[in-house]
Order: C-alpha cells, then structure tokens, then sequence
C-alpha cells in the first residue's frame, strides 16, 4: 500500500491532540514511552464494555460466543501482522515485560543449570535484564552482556565470542528505546542459530515503526507490548516457535491453562492456553486489533519513511544548536532523540519544555547502564509517531534555545 500520508486525516483521529496544556496546544514526544490512540481503538473499548462484556472460552451464551470469537479473532490478526506460521504460537500477555519475564521464568526452569550462561546487550530496556538477572541467580548461571560501541551500536566480534558452549539464550531488543538503534536482528540470530542457541527479541520499540516477520527472521520468541503501538495498556504478546512453547513448562497456574484437574495430578492445556492462566485482557485484545487496522491501512512502508523525515529533520535542527549533544548516532535508527542541551540537567529542561506544552521523557529512560556508558545524568528523549509534525519540531527547538538562554 503506497500513498502520501494525510497527516490531518491521522490526527483528526488522535481526540487527545487536540487539548491544551498549560494555555499551549500539546505536542506530544513521548511515543517510545506510550503512544496515543486512535478513536477507532477507544470506541473499540467502548463497544466491548457496552455490547458483548463477557468471560470468554466457557460460555454458551451469546455473550461469551460473540466475546470468544472478537478475542480469538486479534489473535489471528496479530499472527497475520508478525507472520507467524500458526495462531495458537501468539500467547496474550499484559506486555513485553511480562512476556519475557514468561520465557525467563519457564525456560530457565527446564534448561538453565549451574555454569550456564544467558547473552543479553549492553543496551537493554531494564525489562530484558532484571528478568535474566533472576533466573541466572536462581539457576547458578552467568549474565554476559555484548558492549556497545560510542555510536550505539553492537559490538559485533565481541557478541560472537559470547556466543560459546555456555550459552543456552541470546535475548537481546530489536530497536534501542534511549539510542534509536536499531540491530541487525536477522545477522544476529543467524549467527546464534549457527551455535544451535536460541534466541528471544525484544520488539517492545520496533513494532510500531518496522514490518516484522517472524518466519523470516527465524527468532525464537518475539516480544512486544500493545501501548506502543497505539492500542491500550495492559495487553502484549508473546510469540514463540511452536516447539519452543511445547518444551516450555507453564508460566502460571489457574483457569484456562488446564486441561484436568484432580487433587493428585494436573494436566495442561495445550496451546496457547498453556500460557493464559485466568481471565483474560479481554477488551484490550480487542482494540489491540484496531490499532492493529489503524497501522496496516497507513502501511509500514509510509510510517517508515514519514517518521524517517521527521527524524532526519529533528537531528539536523538540533545540531544546528550550540552545545547539543546527540547520544545514539548508529546510521540505522527508529524516530527517537535522546540528547543533553550544554550542561542544563535533562529534568530542569524537560520541566521548562512541559510548561510550554511539549511532552519529552527526561532520565535514564529504564537503561541506567546505557546512560552509565556514556557518564551522564540522563537525557532528554523526543520520539515521534505517525501524527507528528515538522511544525511541533519547530516549536521544540524554539523551546530550547528559549532554555538555553534562560540558563546561560
């Protein structure tokens, strides 16, 4: 699908765009936080709650069909966006975090042992390290982590070399959420897979901006969340091989993930049951398949380019400004900025920048040791999304200098 984008179509359909803050009209930059969403994902929502609310899987009434059958149809819609071969590999989770906290948990039961490594990259969202982190503790394993290099890239030989004997995982994010990086995934797992290691991707920040397909990368897991990709909070998946999600043991214990059960023995269901213990995310799936429709009808080739051009503008307005320091510089980036104005602490800016109305995240963006690397406070994050402008860029940096002056 290749047409020119209508910004003023999207936005019409962004009802929060449309507010004030603080007497300024809002210009939102905190998409790699949580993007906004869609009337079409709210009045999904809506209609969810208002017509066919329902604990779906085990009713016969008509609620619990027409609830089941919505629900069961975004698990397609999700294997259709990714490619995955069947749908029963998509498992519903509240989020990218939970997602992989579910593969930490179940597969460093079955495989990690003591002396066992796990490979993770230096520039990890803190949802891809603590998770690891644990189950390396609890398993006697090691934690290695492949550097970075000053650009914000991976360090390629040294990953190589980690990927030894030891190593039973490489889970390792597709595109950086502070540097905008974005990996060569597909390079990574085929050298992983070369070591018969498999390998779980972080998708968290790819998903709204990169056409993933699964089969094609040949990842192992895949894991992001829905809010980033203008569907609500509280719903992500979790796609794994269905061999992969066979082996594994279950997550949790409850209802749906069973198939029998006595006081002696309980047996589990098969997939993706397995994995969905109690009552489901049921309204959120729904709009998550909205969010989904709003994505494919504007095409992931357009959001790319769009988003691309505001990126490329953003960076050379910026670089235009004495004293900015733009951290992450790989050629290869999603529509993310992070950088420091002169010596002006990231959160004293970001407080001036959201009294004039501009959202900006400010901190270490959950990757303190990213920011470690670099020995700096924290910085300052534009990310942008398919409803922004150049114009709300322009503000932005008008904004800056305005700070830069303040503090001078």
């Amino acid at each position: 699908m290749n047409h020119t984008i209508d910004l003023v179509k999207i936005r019409k359909q962004f009802p929060i765009l449309e507010q004030q803050v603080y007497g300024k009209p809002l210009i939102y930059f905190d998409n790699a936080a949580t993007t906004q969403k869609p009337q079409r994902v709210i009045d999904a929502l809506t209609g969810y709650y208002t017509t066919i609310n329902s604990n779906i899987h085990r009713g016969v009434h008509y609620l619990s069909q027409q609830a089941t059958a919505a629900f069961e149809e975004s698990r397609i819609t999700v294997k259709d966006l990714i490619n995955a071969r069947f749908a029963h590999e998509i498992i519903f989770t509240r989020g990218a975090t939970e997602s992989i906290n579910l593969v930490a948990s179940s597969f460093s039961k079955k495989f990690l042992k003591p002396g066992d490594t796990v490979v993770i990259s230096a520039m990890e969202h803190h949802s891809n390290i603590v998770p690891w982190q644990m189950a390396c503790e609890e398993k006697q394993a090691g934690l290695k982590v492949i550097p970075i290099h000053e650009d914000g890239t991976l360090n390629f030989p040294e990953l190589e070399k980690l990927l030894d004997k030891t190593c039973k995982l490489l889970a390792i994010t597709h595109v950086s959420n502070t540097l905008g990086t974005i990996n060569d995934i597909k390079r990574i797992i085929d050298l992983a897979h070369a070591q018969n290691i498999p390998v779980l991707i972080d998708g968290a920040q790819a998903i709204s901006h990169i056409n993933v397909d699964v089969q094609e990368l040949d990842c192992d897991f895949y894991c992001f969340s829905g809010h980033k990709m203008y569907a609500p909070m509280g719903v992500g998946v979790l796609y794994g091989k269905e061999q992969m999600l066979n082996e594994l043991p279950p997550y949790q214990g409850g209802g749906e993930m069973i198939k029998n059960v006595t006081f002696e023995k309980t047996t589990y269901n098969e997939l993706p049951f397995k994995f969905e213990a109690g009552t489901p995310n049921v309204g959120d799936v729904i709009g998550l398949k909205e969010a989904i429709s709003f994505i494919q009808e504007i095409g992931y080739d357009n959001i790319g380019k769009f988003e691309h051009e505001l990126l490329i503008y953003a960076t050379s307005q910026l670089q235009q400004i004495e004293d900015v320091r733009i951290i992450g510089t790989a050629p290869d980036k999603t529509s993310v900025i992070s950088f420091l104005l002169g010596n002006i602490h990231p959160y004293d800016a970001g407080i001036i920048l959201d009294k004039l109305g501009i959202a900006v995240r400010t901190g270490h963006h959950c990757t303190q040791p990213v920011i470690d690397f670099y020995k700096i406070p924290g910085t300052i994050r534009a990310s942008f999304a398919i409803y922004n402008t150049k114009e709300e860029i322009d503000t932005m940096i008008a904004a800056l200098k305005k700070i830069k002056m303040m503090f001078a």
